[in-house]
């Protein structure tokens, strides 16, 4: 009975007992001491639940509160210890790409130094057999001109003359100066490669130098690697110890250990974060039902609200009633004062006469079917009250949705600036790279990402062209080199040819000569060689013809060419003068025979000469002007690929400002990009939400028109 009538009239029990059913002799209970008073008031409004109510959401705020802070400062903690692993992994992939990179370039020195060290050896080898041959040819030369002085001695000490004839001699003489020449030019062949060799010796002796210089870089990069790979050891120590993450092994860690090492930090950052989001999530769910506590308490401390308000106003009423009783009581008794209470006493009796009649008579009525149709009334109030909170209760779901409306509101208002602010900043700069075109905000990823995309493409090619024109450039130059190095030895060997035919035509001619003169003298040396020998073959064949004539005139007595008979004195005379005439004969033949040996070593010196002097030529008329015309050649094409080159480079440059103009925009569009989505995907729950709260707004009352409505119904019941 206590619980079904309260929950049948829709009041507590406290409003039951202290206002509609109080008794009399108890209804100035509002005049009562203030505990009291308090007491009842707080049992008539419910306000003990109310209030815990407010204590438990001050206390789950409070502890959330500090939930939230404790998090907040894990997430920073796990933050920094993000940072850090990032940090490290970047430094150690950078320490091992110069790791591999320093190894790689210590390989190829390794290689070069060895290739220098045996090119020393063989150059160090070449250098003895060089000396060798020096102190050969010194003492060859030593022996040489000691077998000169002894062969002048043994020549000075000759009894006699040689018995060889004049043609042994000169033919010695030649071989001689045949075997002389052969080995000058073996000793300006030798003198050639030593100078080579002296050449190469220096040549590696400065490759040595730069090896030794580029040797000491490498270490000094490697002594850099290896204390960044100390600090990155000691970084990984400071963070295991720091966090607790685990022991560490002794330093130095190999590139394994740290791999793995920073394999698990991330593991347990990873371990750290997956944390982070669970309890982000619990935290959003403890939100949301908090967020549907509240709303449910916000709820209920309107209705409750409303219940204060009206319970206020029956106060309100119940005291002026009070106070018009009291009223009425004192006029009653200023009344009865002035009235006769005889006659008050016989009205009494009427009216207790009228009492009993009105007993009967209301003892004569119907009272179950009063009871059943208040009972029914009731029933209506009650479906009436239900129906009433229900629409209020959808009031209130309506509140969330019309919170989240203007949450979704504020936040597309807030994309739609960002997006137009972030446009108008870059409109400009997408004028100048789309070619005047403004596309809408939906198509700037695409038209600028394709912009990039052909800048992109076509500073690749033009950066492959350009290293490959680089490269072509770099080959014309090498060719070049090459070129000018065989251009400037076929000098050195015309210039040593020169040398060599001027100092023998010198030695040969006794006088300064042109090598230029060289066939003239070439051609008199051969036409006096071939009058010498026109000269000694008529004078040797007059000798062979006048030597019989002797004999003849002394067997025949006669002349030899005319056959005419000589006397004696005829015959004595022509004898003697063939005798004086073949004296004279000899002795001119001797010279002769000296002069055509004369011409014949001259122009056997000079014809030996020949070869030489034709190679010269060759060298001097076509070899090295056709190397001039070649190198002529390369450099035109050097030039030539030098403007390709530097047209290329000027292009390139261009279109990389163009394309840097073009990838500084790709940001600014993501992000315009990403505002395009939210709005897009913020219109339509907006859209949804409006349309929502439109069909639920279409009939409803107001939330004051129904707590007004309820408040009367609850007092009809």
């Amino acid at each position: 009975m206590d619980r079904e009538i309260p929950a049948l009239m829709g009041v507590s029990k406290a409003i039951l007992e202290n206002v509609i059913f109080v008794h009399q002799d108890e209804s100035n209970w509002p005049l009562q001491d203030p505990s009291t008073l308090k007491k009842k008031f707080d049992d008539i409004f419910s306000a003990t639940r109310y209030t815990k109510a407010l204590e438990v959401i001050k206390k789950l705020h409070k502890d959330q509160a500090q939930e939230i802070k404790t998090f907040r400062l894990k997430l920073e903690n796990l933050q920094t210890l993000k940072d850090q692993a990032y940090r490290l992994r970047d430094s150690i992939a950078q320490d091992q790409e110069k790791s591999d990179a320093l190894k790689t370039q210590m390989e190829d020195l390794k290689t070069n130094i060895q290739a220098v060290e045996n090119k020393i050896l063989r150059t160090e080898t070449s250098m003895v057999d060089l000396r060798k041959l020096q102190e050969q040819i010194s003492t060859k030369a030593t022996a040489r001109s000691t077998y000169f002085t002894l062969q002048e001695q043994q020549y000075a000490a000759l009894s006699e003359e040689n018995e060889d004839t004049d043609e042994e001699l000169k033919e010695w003489q030649t071989k001689f100066e045949e075997k002389i020449a052969l080995l000058e030019t073996k000793i300006a062949k030798l003198e050639r490669e030593m100078n080579d060799e002296y050449a190469k010796s220096s040549l590696l002796s400065e490759t040595i130098n730069d090896s030794t210089r580029e040797i000491g870089k490498l270490q000094a990069e490697a002594d850099a690697h290896m204390s960044v790979k100390h600090e990155r050891d000691s970084a990984i120590r400071t963070i295991f110890n720091k966090h607790n993450l685990g022991p560490v092994p002794d330093a130095p860690f190999t590139n394994d250990i740290a791999m793995n090492l920073t394999n698990r930090t991330k593991a347990r950052l990873s371990n750290l974060e997956d944390d982070l989001q669970e309890k982000k999530k619990t935290n959003e769910t403890q939100l949301e039902f908090l967020w549907g506590r509240y709303l449910k308490v916000n709820a209920r401390y309107s209705e409750v609200d409303g219940q204060i308000q009206s319970k206020k106003e029956s106060k309100i009423g119940v005291l002026r009633r009070i106070k018009d009783k009291e009223n009425e009581r004192d006029a009653a008794e200023t009344e009865l004062s002035r009235h006769n209470l005889a006659r008050i006493d016989e009205r009494e009796r009427h009216l207790q006469i009228e009492v009993e009649r009105k007993t009967i008579a209301l003892g004569e009525r119907d009272y179950d079917l009063i009871i059943s149709q208040k009972r029914s009334e009731i029933y209506t109030l009650d479906h009436k009250i239900k129906t009433l909170h229900r629409e209020k209760d959808n009031i209130a779901t309506d509140a969330d949705d019309r919170v989240k409306l203007e949450l979704k509101k504020d936040e597309l208002e807030k994309c739609k600036k960002k997006l137009k602010k972030i446009y108008d900043e870059h409109k400009d700069k997408f004028r100048s790279v789309l070619k005047g075109r403004l596309p809408h905000e939906k198509d700037v990823k695409k038209e600028i990402t394709q912009a990039f995309g052909s800048v992109d493409s076509e500073y690749n090619d033009l950066n492959s062209k350009s290293q490959e024109a680089e490269q072509q450039l770099k080959l014309a130059q090498m060719k070049i080199d090459a070129a000018k190095s065989h251009l400037s030895k076929l000098q050195k060997v015309l210039d040593a040819k020169r040398k060599h035919l001027n100092s023998k035509l010198q030695s040969i001619a006794k006088v300064s000569v042109d090598i230029n003169a060289y066939p003239k003298i070439l051609k008199d040396a051969m036409d006096e060689r071939d009058k010498q020998t026109n000269n000694f073959s008529y004078a040797k064949g007059m000798r062979q013809m006048y030597e019989p004539f002797e004999k003849v005139a002394r067997q025949h007595h006669k002349c030899p060419c005319c056959d005419r008979a000589f006397t004696p004195d005829e015959e004595d005379l022509f004898v003697k003068k063939q005798r004086t005439t073949g004296t004279s004969t000899a002795e001119r033949l001797k010279v002769l025979a000296e002069n055509l040996s004369v011409a014949e070593d001259l122009f056997n010196q000079l014809d030996n000469l020949r070869v030489i002097y034709d190679e010269y030529v060759k060298l001097e008329k076509e070899t090295i002007p056709l190397a001039e015309k070649d190198l002529e050649q390369l450099s035109a094409d050097k030039s030539e690929k030098e403007q390709i080159s530097d047209d290329l480079v000027s292009v390139l440059a261009q279109v990389k400002m163009d394309r840097d103009g073009v990838e500084v925009l790709l940001r600014p569009v993501d992000t315009i990009d990403r505002h395009v989505q939210e709005i897009q995907e913020l219109e339509p729950q907006v859209k949804d939400l409006e349309y929502k709260l439109d069909s639920r707004g279409q009939g409803v009352k107001s939330v004051d028109e129904i707590q007004l409505e309820l408040i009367s119904v609850q007092r009809a019941r």
